[in-house]
């Protein structure tokens, strides 16, 4: 089953060169792209791959369900070099019906929250892509400038401790009633962010609620992933990810950045 889902991956992200389509493996643990295990989830799903991160967007919340990098301490470094260029924009290798267009969130009064965030891009064009909206979530805007901007902070500090760390980021969506932006834009409930090791072989996860009272919860892996019904590592034993390894803190500051 999971060769298959990788072959279907693979078949989503054609739109990329070979070359690509074969670096974008690089993003997942073990090579092994998530499992959506919820079959309401599997709707209108499309794979994209970019230079420096992988996701599954979803037609139904016009927004990722989540979204794959592979940190290195090398690439954090160049990263520090590339210059901040807000370029948000619609990612029109996607049916028009089924992405967010950019008036979708104009006096909203959300953020657009980047899940892959701008500032772990190696390269500008890296960069550039991070602000396609299918990278793009609704965010409460102190939740993104403050809480989330420090959560990111952490994964960085963690990555540069460890020298290379797997991170699957995405929106939870819970409740009977899912508010929309512009009637067309799923606004999460929750964020999460999620870290594996592959050298000490642990991870752990950040949940966030997507309000601005900066409180967050760390949880295993495995307590994510029931949560939100995505198999965000597969191939990686329930053992390892019924343990919460230990994750820094967040550095909360004023204002971290930009909306």
């Amino acid at each position: 089953m999971k060769n298959l889902l990788t072959a279907f991956l693979l078949l989503l992200f054609s739109a990329a060169s070979t070359a690509q389509t074969t670096a974008c493996l690089e993003h997942f643990a073990n090579k092994a792209a998530p499992e959506l295990t919820r079959p309401a989830l599997q709707k209108q799903t499309i794979g994209l791959c970019f230079e420096a991160f992988a996701l599954m967007h979803s037609g139904v919340s016009r927004t990722p369900l989540w979204v794959a990098e592979k940190l290195t301490r090398e690439s954090l470094i160049r990263a520090k070099s590339v210059k901040r260029d807000d370029n948000f924009h619609a990612e029109t290798t996607l049916p028009p019906q089924d992405r967010a267009e950019l008036h979708d969130y104009a006096r909203s009064g959300f953020d657009r929250g980047h899940m892959a965030p701008a500032a772990d891009m190696p390269t500008l064009n890296a960069q550039h892509e991070s602000f396609s909206l299918a990278n793009i979530v609704p965010q409460q805007r102190q939740n993104n400038q403050i809480l989330w901007a420090a959560i990111e902070g952490a994964t960085r500090h963690m990555t540069n401790q460890r020298g290379a760390l797997y991170v699957m980021t995405g929106p939870i969506f819970e409740g009977e009633k899912i508010e929309r932006i512009n009637g067309r834009v799923f606004v999460p409930t929750h964020i999460y962010k999620a870290v594996y090791d592959p050298v000490k072989k642990e991870g752990a996860a950040w949940i966030t609620p997507n309000t601005g009272e900066n409180t967050f919860e760390v949880v295993s892996i495995t307590e994510l992933e029931k949560r939100i019904r995505i198999n965000l590592f597969p191939g990686i034993p329930a053992e390892v990810k019924d343990k919460i390894a230990a994750l820094p803190e967040p550095r909360l500051r004023q204002r971290q950045r930009n909306p």
